[in-house]
């Protein structure tokens, strides 16, 4: 493949990934103005359809950087995590978390007034995710700029945080223990 031709996939893949994300905007919109009583259950499923989405790409890009830290620097391998770190987090794990935490909290505010001890545990640790969802963020820089310091060690380690955390937020959201 040449350069241009993937310069032009990768176009084609955000032209579609925008059409995607506008398509659910304006359809969320329409449906909470044809029918807002019947909306709240419809904004349950788009959030956890997100977060399905959010944690998929924050267990997987952690992983990609396991196995890119041993591909030598400038090599058809590194090149190819570069691009496939890259598309993950723009076309998948950015948008994601943006759906996830909107519909997180107007559900939090709809459903609950921001009230429970256990709701305010899950934001915090919605807030967790977010923060090591940047930091994945600055790795996929480094990566690209080929600075990566990091051994695939760390990466591992990094790997088992975002199950941690979503175990945390389940068990909060499901059992409510406080």
């Amino acid at each position: 493949m040449t350069e241009t031709t993937n310069e032009n996939s990768a176009g084609q893949a955000m032209k579609r990934m925008l059409i995607g994300i506008v398509l659910l905007v304006v359809l969320t919109a329409l449906l909470f103005l044809v029918a807002p009583d019947s909306f709240y259950p419809w904004a349950k499923a788009i959030h956890v359809i997100a977060v399905i989405a959010w944690m998929a790409g924050m267990l997987y890009l952690p992983r990609l950087f396991v196995y890119h830290v041993d591909a030598e620097k400038g090599s058809v391998q590194s090149e190819t995590f570069k691009v496939m770190e890259g598309r993950l987090l723009r076309a998948i794990i950015n948008p994601a978390m943006t759906v996830t935490w909107v519909f997180g909290l107007w559900l939090a505010w709809k459903g609950f007034g921001f009230q429970g001890g256990w709701l305010h545990a899950k934001i915090l640790a919605a807030l967790l995710l977010s923060g090591l969802h940047g930091y994945l963020a600055g790795a996929v820089r480094k990566f690209a700029e080929d600075k990566n310091e990091k051994p695939a060690r760390h990466w591992r380690i990094v790997n088992e945080l975002p199950t941690l955390l979503m175990i945390v937020i389940v068990i909060l959201v499901i059992v409510k223990p406080f």
